[in-house]
């Protein structure tokens, strides 16, 4: 009967005619046979279902194994022996290089009829032995799946004792080395599924025996944890961990985390390969040991391991948001990875140039999974927003992506953030600071943030950007015996020609530190600066002068002369004069006091008197660009108001503004319209000032610095409770008080009175009103009948004989931006450039120093955007628009230069002297010597670093190649999100095609 089966089935016969002709035989092998017949047909179809070149020839030698086994089961058990199962298993079948691939099968098929037998529990013996060395040879995928699928159905044969967790073991180390070649889909659906076979294998066992759990968990660390082997282990080890019950995670991390015999390289190579399982599609609570695991790092403070994981995985992690089938795990790490990274804003921008891409995948592919991940992830890119203010250029196109999604609230927000952080203890993380390689391609160089000092690295970098004041302290001389002001010019220095990215300025900050500021808590910058300043002009004011003075001008007077050379360096670059007078309603007798003032305090008019009803002594009124000459007629030249004329109402045509260029913004034909001005507290402002301003042209009813300035100097009507004595009338009586600027500063400084104090909560509150800020402003300054004769001989400005005004126009230098709501939290960064006379300071025409360019006055030249140890370029648009894209970002204090002109010349001439001398300022030996050091030591350390970086890079372990194509980061139109098909698209070769 052999002989005929194999001569039908080798026959060329059409199947159907050899089914028939086949079920004849298999329906004979259902009668009685003797032995010798049944051996013949057994091993005619072993021989069949072992080797058989088609699937047609295996089903017939299982259908007639299946017969035989049913039927002639003793027959049966004497063939499927011990002796025959061993040498299938040791030597297989078939010729020597063609063995079969279906041995395992075959063993499969007969244990079936051989349960029952004297003999299984042989075989079962083998089997035990037989699988354990097997799997010790490292199997294929699908050769591991088959052993599993035996196992899985014949649970006897499971090795048991210690043999059994050896077995565990080494099946985690097969699967280790699982890869899958090829890209076809139907290739990667069956691995996947061999995978999932072998891993449920392991949960069979670890559930009958839970104590081969830890055995395994240890190996599997082992193996994702060396640095030895030349391919990263499997992304298939992933669904193991799945297995694992959750309530020993606990256990396992503190074991691991402690474990003084994990080496830190080990360690961050093992988190890191457990990152990449984020991409294996068939995991299951492997988001939660990822995270588990990160905080036990942060348990036992491994933040080096936890910061260089996270910045070599975290944009991995990002890209896997694109696949609905791994979105939830990846999100979930994510935003543990995003919200603990507190102490540096290095991980979250890794990700800014993908976010808007990501966004719009995700809007695109309109399900219930993107829009919960587009909430969530709108809900974390505005915690990182509130942490690591002081972006605008870089945050714009991601605020613009995430716009339409909903905002979380405040409490909110610190909530995730409070919960996430690594530790609560800030000064843990003060040497982790973010990694710069190089120094910024603007070559300016930033300050490090010593735990909330952003109020003092703003006021340095923004002192730093003033040249005339910087150029004065570097030109320092040695031995001055100011302290201080010393360390400024160190600091100077450094900033000026330091080779590192960024430096601390911590040597500064406690020489210069109020003693009633909370060390580690954020201050108020206006009240450092405040501070400084006085600071600086006391010291030098006792004595200790530290620069060389000013040279001698051939057209200065000794009155001048005297009068320059006795001001502080701080009285000449920041230093004004303001009068004070007050005229009783009465009498009209007017009492006068002037004062100094480094700065200049701007209150916010109360919302409802945003226009005012009466005006100061000049009207506010937009200029252009260019350089403003003073009025030629001397009818221009306004009086004070209380000695020509009487101050004037709003819109009185008996007042006519001071006739200037307008800017572009303003309507054709549009008359210049001055805005007025109305009474002010003069104790919430006492530091009055009056200005002309050009505005970006912003909507008429917001608020510019010139209203704030006008309102500023309104003034103020003393009457009831406020009255003034008066001296002549020996009572109190109603009267008026105003203020006149006598002495522009050099560098001038405003402050936006922002922050007030709210009876109701006790605390500061903060004016969120956006303030236009004009690039360009005109100050009006009162002119004495001697300085107007000195004026007129000298040709800088045109002006009447008397007393009157004429205008000294300041540039826009810097911008110092709170970004909050509080005076108490929040984040200070600040935008500068560098104004300075711009032509060779020895051309002079007529007496009048010359411009370069227009374009050196305003919108052209370059803006730098300082934040901290970041320095970027960035521009006026973006000074401009800040407060426009984040509402809590608002400017704050702000640095204005002055012009070459009247009252500026001395100090001008002086300064161009000194520069066609000296050039740049040379620095003392000293302090030449102390940075060329440092530079040569910052070399020292940045090839440290790069050796130890190697070491840990070199450990991180690599993406499995089946895995490769999602590190693409595809950029044509056809991709959803520019990175890949979103949602099941793209093409038959593309793995994420199909399982994402």
């Amino acid at each position: 009967m052999d002989k005929i089966l194999e001569a039908v089935v080798m026959s060329s016969y059409p199947n159907n005619v050899k089914q028939g002709l086949v079920r004849r035989v298999i329906e004979a092998a259902k009668q009685p046979m003797d032995s010798e017949q049944c051996w013949s047909m057994m091993e005619l179809s072993t021989k069949l279902y072992l080797t058989g070149d088609t699937k047609y020839k295996r089903e017939i030698g299982k259908e007639v194994l299946e017969v035989y086994g049913h039927y002639h089961p003793e027959e049966f058990e004497e063939f499927f022996n011990v002796r025959f199962l061993l040498s299938l298993l040791q030597e297989g079948y078939g010729p020597l290089g063609k063995r079969s691939h279906y041995v395992l099968d075959y063993i499969q098929l007969g244990l079936q009829f051989v349960l029952e037998s004297p003999s299984a529990n042989s075989i079962f013996s083998l089997l035990r032995i037989e699988v354990l060395r097997k799997v010790c040879e490292r199997p294929s995928p699908k050769q591991c799946a088959k052993i599993s699928k035996l196992l899985t159905q014949h649970p006897q044969c499971i090795p048991t004792g210690k043999h059994q967790v050896l077995f565990c073991q080494q099946l985690i180390r097969c699967i280790g080395q699982f890869q899958c070649i090829s890209e076809g889909e139907e290739d990667i659906m069956e691995f996947l599924e061999q995978v999932n076979k072998v891993s449920g294998l392991l949960q069979r066992i670890w559930r009958t025996q839970t104590s081969a759990i830890l055995p395994s968990l240890k190996e599997l660390f082992t193996i994702i944890s060396s640095t030895e082997e030349q391919e990263a282990p499997s992304n298939a080890l992933a669904s193991v961990v799945q297995f694992v019950p959750l309530e020993l995670m606990d256990g396992v991390i503190r074991n691991l985390t402690n474990d003084d015999s994990i080496t830190d390289v080990q360690m961050m190579t093992a988190i890191g390969r457990m990152i990449d399982w984020v991409s294996w599609p068939l995991g299951k609570n492997i988001d939660k040991w990822i995270i588990a695991l990160l905080k036990g790092l942060a348990a036992v403070k491994k933040f080096s391991i936890l910061i260089e994981v996270t910045l070599s995985k975290i944009e991995k992690v990002f890209s896997k948001l694109l696949y609905p089938i791994v979105r939830e795990g990846a999100l979930s790490v994510l935003q543990y990875m995003l919200l603990s990274f507190q102490h540096s804003h290095e991980a979250f921008h890794l990700l800014l140039p993908h976010i808007p891409r990501l966004v719009a995948s995700l809007k695109k592919e309109d399900s219930n999974s993107a829009t919960s991940s587009l909430e969530q992830l709108a809900e974390l890119i505005h915690c990182m927003f509130f942490r690591f203010s002081g972006f605008p250029d870089l945050y714009e196109p991601v605020l613009e992506a995430v716009k339409a999604l909903p905002i979380p609230n405040e409490d909110r927000i610190k909530h995730l953030l409070g919960q996430n952080a690594w530790t609560s203890q800030k000064n843990e993380l003060a040497c982790f600071y973010p990694r710069l390689a190089s120094k910024s391609e603007t070559g300016k160089i930033g300050l490090i943030n010593l735990g909330n000092t952003c109020y003092m690295n703003s006021i340095i970098q923004s002192l730093f950007m003033a040249s005339d004041f910087r150029h004065s302290v570097l030109n320092l001389t040695e031995g001055n015996s100011q302290p201080l002001m010393t360390k400024l010019q160190w600091l100077f220095a450094f900033l000026e020609h330091s080779q590192r990215p960024a430096i601390s300025p911590e040597s500064f900050l406690s020489a210069s530190w109020p003693p009633w500021f909370t060390p580690g808590a954020q201050q108020d910058c206006s009240e450092y600066l405040k501070y400084l300043l006085d600071r600086l002009h006391e010291e030098e004011k006792t004595g200790k002068r530290i620069y060389q003075k000013l040279k001698e001008s051939s057209l200065m007077s000794q009155a001048v002369e005297h009068h320059y050379l006795n001001k502080t360096l701080i009285e000449k670059m920041f230093g004004g004069k303001m009068m004070t007078k007050i005229r009783c309603l009465k009498c009209l007798n007017v009492s006068s006091r002037e004062e100094a003032f480094t700065d200049l305090s701007l209150a916010f008019p109360p919302s409802d008197r945003h226009m005012r009803g009466s005006m100061s002594v000049l009207p506010v009124e937009e200029i252009g660009p260019q350089f403003i000459e003073p009025p030629d007629n001397p009818s221009q030249l306004t009086g004070s108001p209380w000695i020509k004329r009487k101050a004037p109402m709003a819109r009185d045509p008996a007042a006519p503004p001071m006739p200037v260029e307008t800017l572009g913004c303003q309507e054709p034909g549009e008359a210049a319209n001055p805005l007025s001005g109305n009474a002010i507290d003069m104790d919430a402002a006492k530091d009055p000032l009056l200005a002309f301003g050009e505005q970006a042209c912003a909507p008429k009813d917001s608020r510019s610095v010139p209203d704030l300035i006008n309102y500023f100097l309104s003034p103020e009507r003393l009457t009831a409770e406020n009255k003034y004595h008066c001296e002549k009338c020996a009572s109190l009586q109603d009267a008026e008080k105003v203020a006149e600027l006598t002495e522009g500063p050099h560098y001038l400084i405003l402050t936006l009175l922002r922050f007030s104090f709210d009876p109701r909560t006790m605390k500061r509150k903060k004016i969120l009103d956006n303030v236009s800020i004009p690039v360009v402003l005109k100050l009006p300054v009162l002119v004495t009948p001697e300085e107007t004769e000195e004026v007129c001989h000298r040709g800088k400005d045109r002006a009447a004989p008397g007393s009157g005004f004429v205008s000294v126009v300041y540039d826009l230098c810097s911008v110092v931006v709170h970004s909050g709501i509080s005076s108490e939290s929040g984040h200070y960064y600040c935008y500068s450039r560098e104004c300075t006379d711009t032509v060779p300071h020895g051309q002079p025409r007529d007496g009048v120093p010359k411009l370069a360019s227009d374009k050196h006055l305003d919108f052209e030249i370059q803006w730098y955007l300082f934040n901290d140890t970041r320095v970027s370029f960035s521009s006026f648009e973006s000074v401009s628009n800040v407060t426009s894209f984040f509402p809590k970002d608002t400017a704050y204090v702000l640095f204005y230069r002055q012009r070459p002109g009247r009252q500026s010349c001395l100090l001008h001439e002086a300064l161009a002297e000194a520069g066609r001398l000296h050039g740049e300022p040379s620095l003392h030996k000293d302090l030449m010597e102390a940075i060329s050091k440092d530079n040569i030591l910052y070399l020292q350390e940045q090839e440290k670093e790069a050796r130890n970086r190697a070491a840990y890079i070199s450990a991180l372990p690599k993406s499995p190649l089946w895995w490769r194509d999602l590190d693409r980061d595809k950029d044509d139109d056809s991709s959803s999100g520019g990175c890949s098909p979103a949602a099941g698209g793209g093409g038959s070769g593309s793995f994420h095609g199909l399982v994402f």
